[in-house]
């Protein structure tokens, strides 16, 4: 009988730690997956290159806020439309313009809601609206082929959604992920994320819609979103794809290798 009201009193209490997890996951899973870094209307960007700032009003609750990085006309080749990682802002990520500028490239860093001087609710939705929104104001200037749509991490499952449904030069995704759902899997399996995530983020889904040549970079060592993940994108590929695998290579470093520069520098010289 002992045996059985102790069996009992662990069953609740795995019962109750598994509740009390998935509640926080459910309620707090916006401040889990993004860490943004507002930042007051108003106040000056400082940057080391030129650069404008592009403000798109969608409502009196929701403006979108890009940061252009500008090259002369006599050496622009096109743009790239980037999607940053879940952290900070514009100001975070702006010193890999660089990586495009000084090959010709104007670069539009987009800050998704609650992130810089973007507002607005926080939702997938939100996200591809607004990756939309960049591509088309892109499109008064360019055509699809002068278009190159890159995302970096979290920002890799919003550059695929758009290259899914507009025309592009190429996609490029920097450390992406199989999905939300997989990656979310991958560190809570005991709960059903499917159905708890607003983040689903079909990356997988998405690639199998593209048209352009992707080029995926993914690190042996990246501890936050595994390789793994990635590998498993090439179930969409085409056959002129490519997919680069870093060697110690980490999350937050492939720029830092040469390969990754030189096969960068290749796409945007074709």
């Amino acid at each position: 009988m002992k045996n059985s009201n102790l069996l009992f009193r662990w069953a609740k209490i795995i019962v109750l730690i598994y509740s009390v997890l998935g509640i926080i996951f459910y309620w707090f899973q916006e401040k889990i997956i993004f860490h943004p870094v507002a930042l007051t209307d108003g106040i000056p960007y400082h940057f080391d290159q030129p650069f404008k700032e592009i403000n798109l009003d969608i409502d009196d609750a929701t403006h979108f806020n890009i940061i252009s990085f500008t090259v002369p006309d006599t050496l622009r080749k096109g743009i790239v439309l980037y999607f940053h990682g879940n952290k900070e802002n514009v100001n975070h990520y702006a010193k890999f313009a660089k990586n495009f500028t000084n090959k010709g490239w104007e670069v539009w860093m987009v800050d998704y809601p609650k992130f810089g001087k973007s507002t607005g609710n926080l939702t997938e939705n939100n996200l591809y609206e607004e990756a939309m929104q960049a591509y088309k104001l892109a499109r008064v200037q360019y055509p699809p082929h002068q278009i190159i749509i890159y995302g970096k991490s979290i920002g890799t499952g919003i550059a695929a959604q758009l290259a899914s449904v507009r025309d592009c030069r190429e996609l490029i995704l920097e450390t992406p992920y199989k999905s939300m759902v997989a990656l979310a899997r991958h560190y809570t399996w005991i709960l059903p994320v499917e159905t708890m995530l607003h983040f689903k983020l079909r990356t997988d889904q998405y690639l199998t819609k593209v048209t352009a040549p992707i080029t995926i970079f993914h690190g042996t060592k990246d501890g936050l979103i595994p390789l793994s993940q990635a590998e498993e994108l090439k179930a969409a590929f085409k056959p002129q794809d490519q997919f680069y695998i870093i060697d110690g290579g980490t999350h937050h470093n492939l720029n830092d290798f040469p390969l990754m520069q030189e096969k960068l520098a290749l796409i945007l010289a074709r």
